[in-house]
């Protein structure tokens, strides 16, 4: 269906997008500071606690591609508005939870709405700007809600948890969500998805989404069990099985639910690629560089909150707004490949701080080289993703594009974490102290991060053309 949105209505739907995904980004990082409070007042043991945050991933990362696809299926809106009607009654749920299996059940379910949201959520924007300028201006925005949202979520859930109670880090999406849809409705025309939309490929849905729930169970426990433990092994080998069943199926259905033609599409197939590297990158600057704030330079959570936030503005300063121009100027390539670059220089700066350091001198300078980074690199990443897709495909690239972020940083941090914690074994068999050594293990981490990123900066500058910039859709009818 054809958008048939006013142009004054535009930006202000925008906003209310984006506030909708700010919500499930923050939802991904507010737990965390909260979970000391959580365990002990559910009573959780060590073991049983990574279950507040395991089980969101594991329906969030299942379910990214088949949201999408639904989207595409039977309206964008209409998914939209399912998906953040299921993520805030289990907010509520959530909130509500005297149990430890009524909250560990409500995060799963929060986890599948979160999938729906963030999924479709790219395709609206996609379709409500149609116009190039307007369209790399509002994918800058929506960049910035990605990228800067999970470190604002570190300051809000210490406010709310310390301030009040770690109920209110879930009970504070209800008002948040309530708005949300009922603006959406206002605003977004209903749309209808696809005029003759095939019947679901149920065959594909099942096997990928398991596939993918299997892989995000393997990672996020790979380094408690090891990895090459037989609990890993079996689950990498399921996740394996399934992903090759889901492949066989997409070749012989009439309507598959990934088409394979969309690999075909070279922006699409390099901006995944490059999205699974930069996340990888990204993850070493929001988790290590957090961990050694807090236990090499011994700064509270509050104090580690302050710390991101002037990576926060210069992300917002380059997302609102510089990004936008840099890609009508130069298109695509130029502005990604300069973004991660920045970005590797940053977590390189990370690499050589001291155990002894200043945040002013060893800090604030990495983190700015990451803002500016994070901030010109996330727009022309997204319209790389999605530039060239029909809009019939628009909700399944989107997917597409959401599960590399959502593999990418798994797996990174697995990677990253792994290699950090056996240079600290072996700096601590030679004899150094316990912050020299964990310092060691950063640096190692920061080190192959910013390998990640200059990799993806190096893909970018030579797969994508010269040329490629934000373009405006097809002659196709966009579907809402």
């Amino acid at each position: 269906m054809a958008h048939g949105i006013a142009a004054s209505q535009r930006w202000l739907a925008l906003y209310i997008l984006c506030l909708g995904v700010l919500m499930i980004v923050l939802d991904t990082t507010i737990v965390n500071v909260a979970l000391p409070s959580i365990r002990e007042s559910l009573h959780f043991t060590e073991t049983s606690l990574v279950w507040v945050v395991n089980a969101y991933l594991l329906t969030f990362g299942g379910f990214l591609l088949l949201g999408g696809r639904l989207g595409d299926l039977y309206g964008h809106r209409r998914i939209f508005l399912l998906g953040l009607a299921v993520f805030t009654l289990a907010s509520a749920a959530c909130g509500l939870a005297t149990t430890q299996g009524v909250l560990i059940a409500a995060r799963a379910v929060q986890g599948l709405g979160g999938a729906v949201v963030s999924a479709v959520a790219l395709s609206l924007i996609m379709n409500v700007f149609t116009e190039p300028g307007e369209r790399a201006r509002a994918m800058g925005i929506y960049g910035f809600v990605c990228s800067g949202g999970g470190s604002i979520g570190v300051l809000l859930g210490g406010l709310l948890t310390s301030s009040l109670s770690w109920h209110w880090i879930f009970l504070v999406n209800l008002p948040i969500g309530v708005a949300v849809y009922a603006m959406c409705r206002a605003l977004l025309p209903a749309g209808r998805g696809m005029a003759d939309a095939p019947r679901l490929d149920v065959g594909g849905a099942i096997t990928v989404t398991a596939s993918l729930m299997f892989a995000v169970y393997a990672v996020i426990n790979g380094n408690e069990v090891g990895w090459t433990s037989t609990a890993t092994l079996w689950k990498l080998g399921a996740a394996v099985a399934l992903l090759a069943a889901f492949l066989v199926i997409e070749s012989r259905v009439r309507a598959p639910l990934m088409p394979m033609s969309l690999f075909r599409l070279r922006s699409v197939s390099t901006a995944n690629v490059v999205a699974v590297l930069w996340a990888a990158g990204m993850f070493a600057w929001f988790f290590i560089s957090a961990l050694y704030l807090q236990l090499v330079l011994g700064l509270g959570p509050m104090q580690v909150g302050l710390a991101f936030l002037p990576a926060n503005v210069i992300m917002a300063i380059c997302s609102l707004g510089i990004s936008a121009k840099l890609v009508m100027r130069f298109g695509i390539r130029g502005p990604l490949s300069v973004g991660l670059l920045l970005a590797a220089c940053g977590l390189l700066l990370f690499a050589r701080a001291p155990a002894m350091g200043n945040v002013w001198i060893d800090v604030v300078p990495a983190m700015a080289l990451l803002g500016f980074g994070a901030g010109i690199a996330f727009n022309p990443l997204l319209l790389a993703a999605m530039n060239d897709v029909p809009a019939s495909d628009s909700g399944l690239a989107s997917g597409m594009v959401n599960t590399s972020f959502m593999m990418g940083g798994a797996l990174g941090l697995a990677v990253l974490a792994s290699l950090a914690a056996a240079q600290t074994q072996q700096a601590m068999a030679k004899g150094m102290s316990a912050v020299t050594a964990l310092n060691a293990g950063y640096h190692l981490a920061f080190g192959v991060g910013a390998g990640f990123a200059i990799v993806a900066a190096l893909i970018g500058a030579t797969m994508f053309s010269k040329a490629s910039g934000p373009a405006a859709p097809g002659a196709g009818g966009h579907t809402m």
